[in-house]
């Protein structure tokens, strides 16, 4: 294939599938009951298929005797876990629409992500972290205290009826999860296959909030048809097969768990490994070798903290053969390490967004190391990718602009938003990435920056305006302008330039303590100034690169001091 124009499509040899989700994970049940289908060791979880089903069928009928039906959003907001797990596929057996909340959110975003979605349950972990999930649970609704489980009446989550806590406890106010599955019976169960008989593939059942260039995020909402392609393209891509186990770290909130981790596996018969809560290098290290893992997952951040861990060498990785590198691009000498040392000379790089389900690139197990590291693969199955100028025109190969996807991944729309979905896919079909590419003669695709002002930190986005809309709260600041500065170890940090009223005193410090209770650990500026104006054009329009470029001569290129 010799392109002349950047626009290539991904093989269609086979087709996509037509099912829900739940049928898809009872279908793979069915082949294979006695297989291995979830291990999650630090709960002391190991389940084959059979039991699996079982217990997501218990779930699916106690949310059925809670009042949860077709369509109703659901919240699910915890850390990795078998919990988390069981909600992502008893939610799609019943077609509620599962919501997944960022395991870092505060006060603020809660409420925000809660009540922009409607959701009529949460299901929540006690706390993860410093953060107190049942304390800011109460703070938002003190209804819980005195109501009655499932019938919440709160001022500030006025839709949110019931809240389902994870762990042994009771709660004032919310059933417990071990409970609710427990009480269920045989005509409860039956009533799922009912349920789920009436759903069908093109119902929204996913929602993933995004970080927002006008504010507040947005919920990317995905169908069944959407995410369980996606999950088996990916596992196709990966030759994952029912004997494969692999090993995933990465979080199941997020896009790269719940799809290229969780349904990679359920659509192929293989195991999924959660080895802890949230990523640990020695615990990732552990769970690979004990549970002979094939295939593992991670952003190169995870990669090197395993390479560079002091017991690497205790642990037999030599099982290892395949996985997905994604969420930030790989420096050449990593990948040498990660294929040999690590024994993964099949790992794969994938991009794309949220948006589009979420992969629309891969790299293929026999490309070469440079086009492994020097691109992000050509267009998956049955995805449309197009490079286009400001104007929308297709450009010539060589030539950089606007990578640009349609096909079955591209999202069912932005929750309760149609002005912004008009804003990111357009009247073709074409979601526009926002992200800057160019793609050579054989559809290799290269990401050289963004159009959106967006932070990479970590693997997470964050688009400045909303950590500048939460600034602005504080009654100190006048005005503000975020933006990043190369990090070594995340790749971007988050910094703010502040001005304040006039006769206010603030400092660093005291702006941040504004911001841990209320927004998420990782939206926190890293780098705090205070300044009397900021850099503008002519016309009045701020320059966010010139104070970039004052931070980077200040802190160095890639400032490499711990968060």
């Amino acid at each position: 294939m010799t392109l002349a124009l950047s626009h290539c499509s991904g093989p269609d040899d086979r087709p996509l599938l037509e099912q829900t989700i739940g049928e898809a994970f009872v279908a793979t049940a069915g082949r294979f009951p006695d297989r291995p289908a979830l291990v999650v060791p630090h709960q002391g979880i190991r389940w084959n298929y059979t039991e699996y089903r079982r217990e997501v069928d218990r779930l699916a009928a106690a949310l059925l005797v809670l009042g949860i039906e077709p369509g109703d959003r659901l919240g699910i907001w915890a850390p990795n876990c078998v919990e988390w797990c069981l909600t992502q596929y008893a939610s799609a057996r019943i077609g509620a629409i599962m919501v997944c909340i960022n395991p870092a959110y505060r006060l603020h975003e809660l409420e925000y992500a809660l009540n922009k979605v409607q959701c009529k349950a949460l299901i929540t972990a006690e706390r993860f972290r410093s953060s107190d999930y049942l304390g800011m649970l109460q703070t938002l609704a003190p209804e819980l205290a005195r109501a009655t489980p499932g019938q919440l009446d709160a001022h500030r989550l006025p839709h949110l009826k019931a809240v389902i806590r994870m762990g042994e406890e009771h709660t004032p106010g919310m059933f417990n999860f071990d409970s609710i599955r427990a009480a269920v019976e045989a005509p409860d169960i039956a009533r799922v296959e009912a349920v789920a008989a009436q759903l069908r593939p093109a119902d929204p059942i996913n929602i993933q909030f995004t970080s927002g260039t006008t504010g507040n995020p947005k919920g990317a909402t995905l169908t069944h048809r959407n995410i369980l392609n996606n999950g088996s393209i990916v596992g196709e891509g990966m030759r994952l097969t029912e004997h494969d186990r692999l090993c995933v770290p990465v979080p199941l909130y997020h896009c790269f768990g719940m799809v290229m981790g969780s349904l990679a596996c359920v659509t192929h018969g293989a195991a999924a490994i959660f080895p802890a809560e949230a990523f640990d290098a020695l615990a990732t290290l552990q769970a690979v070798a004990a549970e002979r893992c094939t295939a593992l997952h991670g952003v190169p951040t995870m990669f090197i903290a395993q390479l560079d861990h002091p017991r690497f060498a205790q642990f037999d990785l030599s099982t290892l053969r395949t996985g997905i590198m994604a969420g930030a691009p790989c420096p050449v000498e990593v990948m040498n390490r990660v294929l040999t040392q690590m024994h993964l000379p099949e790992i794969l790089i994938a991009y794309g967004q949220t948006e589009t389900s979420p992969v629309n690139h891969m790299t293929r197990a026999d490309d070469p190391i440079g086009k492994r590291v020097g691109s992000v693969g050509r267009a998956a199955a049955h995805c449309e990718i197009m490079i286009v100028d400001a104007e929308g025109r297709t450009l010539p190969v060589g030539e950089r602009g606007e990578i640009c996807c349609r096909g079955y991944a591209v999202m069912h729309g932005y929750w309760d938003d149609e002005e912004r979905t008009r804003e990111t896919i357009d009247a073709q079909g074409w979601l526009h990435s926002g992200d800057i590419g160019v793609m050579d003669a054989e559809g290799y695709v290269q990401v050289t920056g963004r159009i959106k002002d967006m932070i990479i930190r970590g693997g997470e986005n964050i688009y400045p305006r909303e950590v500048e809309e939460f600034l602005y709260t504080h009654p100190d600041i006048q005005d503000v302008q975020v933006f990043g500065v190369p990090d070594a170890k995340y790749g971007e940090q988050v910094c703010a330039w502040i001005r304040l009223r006039p006769g206010a005193a603030l400092d660093a410090d005291r702006v941040r303590d504004f911001c841990r209770e209320r927004i998420a650990h990782f939206k926190v500026p890293r780098f705090i100034r205070f300044v009397d104006d900021f850099p503008m054009t002519v016309t009045g329009k701020v320059q966010k690169f010139r104070m970039r470029e004052q931070m980077i001569a200040e802190l160095g290129p890639a400032d490499p001091r711990p968060s």
